[in-house]
Order: C-alpha cells, then sequence, then structure tokens
C-alpha cells in the first residue's frame, strides 16, 4: 500500500500561477474510438482567488498543468492554450470575497483547424508528408522572429534544428505507405493532415507537452516490442459502470478502399458474415498510390470489422488510492496515446478476465486530494501491423522469438 495526494502546478506562459489555487480540473485528450483521428485536447480549469488580484492571464496564453509524481517530481497533464477566460464571485461578505477564475484551453490540434494549407505535394510516404505540411504551420519563418530579438537574448540552449518550433513534435518519418501526388489542395492543415495519416493507418496525437506528433502504422508494434506493456490490476480500478460493448453498428462486411490520382478502387468482402448480418459496406477513400497497399488495408479493415465483439471501452483508476502501488501510478501520469495495457483481474465473463491493447484517449478528473483517470482503449489486434525489416528493434535476436510464430502472423517479435 502507498499513500499518495496529488500536488498541482499550474504555469501559464511558463510562470507558475502562485496566487490562486487550483480547485476543480477535467481533462480530455486523444480519441473515443480506433476509427477516428483525435480532436484537440481539452482542458477546463478551475481556481480560486481571495485576494481580488488582477488576473495576468489572456486569450492564447500558453498553459501547462502538472502534479507530482512518487518521486515528487512534475509531469506534465495538459498542455495548450487559453480559449475561454472567465471570473466568477464565489462568495461574498464585509470580510473576504471569493472568486472562481474559469479557465477554458484546447490543445495544439486546434491550431491545425485554423491554419489554411494551400499548394502541391509530390508523391512521398505517409510520415514524410504530414512532416513537411506540419513544419510549415509549427516552425515560424525568419521573417516571423521578432523584429527586436537579439542573439545574446535567444536561449542558449536551443538547438537549430528546433529553434522556433511552436509545437512540432515526434513525427515517424518516413511512413509506412506510399501516397500519391496531390495538387491545387486548398483545405485546412488538420482536414490534410488527419486524411493523410487515416491513408497511412496512422494517427496523429498531442504529447503532455502539448506537442503534435505523428505515429505510424507500425509504431505501436515497435514501441511494444522494446518496451512491453504496462501491468495494471482490474481490482484497482472503478468498479461500478465498468462495461464491455458489442455493437452491430461496428460491423463491416463490404469494405471498398479508394486509390490513386484517378480514384481507382479495390473491394474484399466476407461472404461468412454477409449471409449472417447482411451486406454491410463502406467505402474509405485515401491517397494511397499504389493498388496493394489498398488491398492490404481492405484486407485489415475486413479482418478487424466483419464480425461484432466484445470490446472493454473504457476503463477508470482513482490514482490516490492506497491500492495502486507507485509504479503503477507512476505509469498512468505518464498516460500517452497507444500506451500498451495489459488488465489483468477483470470479472471472469468479460474479456475473459483480462485484456489487452492499447490507450486512445483519456480523462483526467481532480478535485480536492483526489485524481481520477479514465482510459478510452482498444484491443491489441485492431492496431497492430506486420512489420518491415527495419523496423525490428536492432537487439533482437532468433532465439527470443516464439518458434512457433508463423512468418504471415508475425507483427511483433517479441
Amino acid at each position: 500500500m502507498t499513500l499518495w495526494n496529488p500536488v498541482y502546478r499550474v504555469k501559464v506562459n511558463g510562470s507558475t500561477v502562485t496566487s490562486a489555487t487550483l480547485s476543480g480540473l477535467t481533462i480530455t485528450s486523444g480519441r473515443t474510438d480506433i476509427y477516428s483521428q483525435p480532436i484537440a485536447g481539452y482542458c477546463n480549469l478551475t481556481l480560486i482567488e481571495t485576494a481580488e488580484a488582477s488576473v495576468p492571464f489572456e486569450i492564447n496564453d500558453a498553459v501547462t498543468i502538472e502534479v507530482k509524481d512518487s518521486t515528487n517530481t512534475y509531469v506534465n497533464l495538459f498542455g495548450g492554450f487559453i480559449t475561454d477566460l472567465g471570473i466568477t464571485v464565489q462568495t461574498s461578505g464585509s470580510t473576504a470575497t471569493s472568486q472562481q477564475i474559469k479557465i477554458v484551453a484546447v490543445g495544439a490540434l486546434a491550431r491545425l483547424a485554423r491554419a489554411v494549407y494551400t499548394g502541391n505535394f509530390p508523391h512521398q510516404f505517409d510520415g514524410d508528408r504530414i512532416a513537411a505540411l506540419l513544419e510549415g504551420v509549427l516552425f515560424d519563418q525568419w521573417n516571423e522572429v521578432p523584429a527586436a530579438e537579439a542573439w545574446d537574448d535567444y536561449d542558449p540552449v536551443v538547438q537549430w534544428e528546433d529553434a522556433e518550433n511552436t509545437g512540432y513534435g515526434e513525427i515517424d518519418t518516413p511512413g509506412d505507405f506510399d501516397l500519391h501526388s496531390e495538387s491545387n489542395l486548398n483545405d485546412t492543415v488538420y482536414n490534410l493532415a488527419s486524411r493523410f495519416a487515416t491513408s497511412g493507418l496512422g494517427y496523429l496525437y498531442e504529447d503532455a507537452q502539448g506537442r503534435i506528433s505523428y505515429a505510424d502504422s507500425t509504431h505501436r508494434a515497435q514501441y511494444i516490442g522494446i518496451n512491453g506493456y504496462v501491468d495494471l490490476d482490474g481490482n484497482h480500478a472503478i468498479g461500478p459502470a465498468l462495461s464491455i460493448v458489442k455493437r452491430a453498428g461496428d460491423v463491416r462486411n463490404a469494405i471498398t478502399v479508394g486509390y490513386g490520382v484517378g480514384n481507382a478502387e479495390v473491394t474484399d468482402e466476407d461472404a461468412a458474415s454477409i449471409a449472417l448480418y447482411g451486406q454491410l459496406a463502406t467505402t474509405i477513400r485515401t491517397t494511397l498510390r499504389n493498388q496493394n497497399d489498398a488491398e492490404d488495408q481492405a484486407a485489415f479493415y475486413l479482418l478487424i470489422r466483419a464480425y461484432p465483439q466484445f470490446a472493454l471501452r473504457n476503463i477508470t483508476f482513482p490514482l490516490a488510492s492506497s491500492e495502486i502501488d507507485n509504479l503503477d501510478r507512476d505509469s498512468l501520469l505518464n498516460v500517452f496515446m497507444g500506451m500498451p495495457v495489459n488488465i489483468i483481474n477483470l470479472p471472469s465473463n468479460m474479456v475473459n478476465g483480462e485484456f489487452q491493447g492499447f490507450v486512445e484517449g483519456w480523462t483526467w478528473t481532480a478535485s480536492l486530494n483526489r485524481l481520477d483517470l479514465t482510459l478510452n482503449v482498444s484491443p491489441l489486434a485492431f492496431s497492430l501491423q506486420a512489420m518491415k525489416w527495419q523496423d525490428v528493434p536492432a537487439p533482437e535476436s532468433w532465439n527470443t522469438i516464439n518458434p512457433l510464430l508463423e512468418w504471415y502472423n508475425a507483427t511483433i517479435v517479441a
């Protein structure tokens, strides 16, 4: 048993807020299911002000929320920028007045929805294209550096490749799928980046520092092959409302994938599923260049969607619970999109008592001496793509691989 109480720190434009006290917090990040790209993270924050001090915050100010882990080190829960700011009198009297400062902030992906890209792209892999698209938005150009900036005022530890980086994170390059060339584009950066990411079977995401990143289709397989799972105990979760769901609306047994400059199509069907449920078709438009890639994607979508299956949608852990040890608590405090989890001690009639999968999104809920984390998760098979030779971890050796693993089914090697 380990005792832990959350200690928070709020920073606005890099400066710690000391004049007000955090009283409530809700943070939502990631996505709710595997079939969509994430939207911008959202933070609803309430501070208590008792001195009637001026509020030094402004719209578009950068805000970060941090909490101390078991080693007394602050870790980031959220990074973004302020969109709404309000001050409300909570209590008043002849001797004192208390106020609520309510702040709404959104994550970096919101910036992409406000930026427009016009131009062309040559044929290139998904990661390279997303990198090129985001660099134009998230790195300032020479003429955008303040005219009064002097070399001796600039942070001496900033490296040239990261100078004037306003939110560019880790981008998997080159990616796994070849995308066809496109010309005369005129759309928001978010719409384009989402389309390219979906075409590459990858996803955009915000990290806890508020940077925009991209994970390609084999990112998760590579990560789990090197780092393994975060092991969690279902007995430590909040039991009421824990559920699994099987939905007819998830079934798709005739998959058409559009590809190529001329918008050619390939279709894959599951005859047995069609016989059981009738034809439930969907068309997925991509920017894939090659037919074989379109065929592979159609087969993958069909594999995970041809039949309804029970899925554990979400699970909540109360991090201040003394039953959670420091290792699990610190792992949860550092949650990220794509984090592999192995959850044991679930009810035996729900996913056979054990769940293996990936975190797709999460919600932090905080109050006095309490911090709860709700994870949105997806099953392992919904994400794993077969590795390419160059993606296999360098330290891997043949004698560590299951000798019964067939080449056709190899997706991860550990």
